[in-house]
């Protein structure tokens, strides 16, 4: 489907009229721009952006030694055995709730 003289200058009008004849330059100004910048993004893409701020790089100083934190609740439970089988926990008790312990 091509678009005629006629066609053209009817869809002008309408944009016109819409957008009125003051917003006009600023939209055209802001299609350019993103054209012009799409433009370069395909030549380059690796370029950064006029208006965006280059990256730098920073040296990684060394990080302060890690030291471990245990804590002192797990040092007075008794160790749990895990079943090799299932991975489940291995209980010697019955565990029986109460109505009143669920939770």
């Amino acid at each position: 489907m091509t678009f005629g003289p006629f066609e053209i200058i009817l869809i002008l009008v309408v944009i016109a009229l819409l957008f009125g004849a003051k917003k006009l330059p600023e939209l055209m100004k802001g299609m350019g721009q993103g054209i012009r910048e799409f433009k370069n993004e395909v030549k380059d893409p690796a370029a950064p952006a006029p208006g965006q701020p280059t990256q730098t790089v920073v040296s990684a100083q060394p990080a302060a030694p890690v030291t471990p934190v245990v804590d002192v609740a797990s040092r007075q439970l008794d160790p749990v055995r895990i079943d090799p089988v299932t991975g489940a926990p291995v209980v010697n008790e019955p565990v029986v709730q109460t109505p009143g312990e669920r939770r």
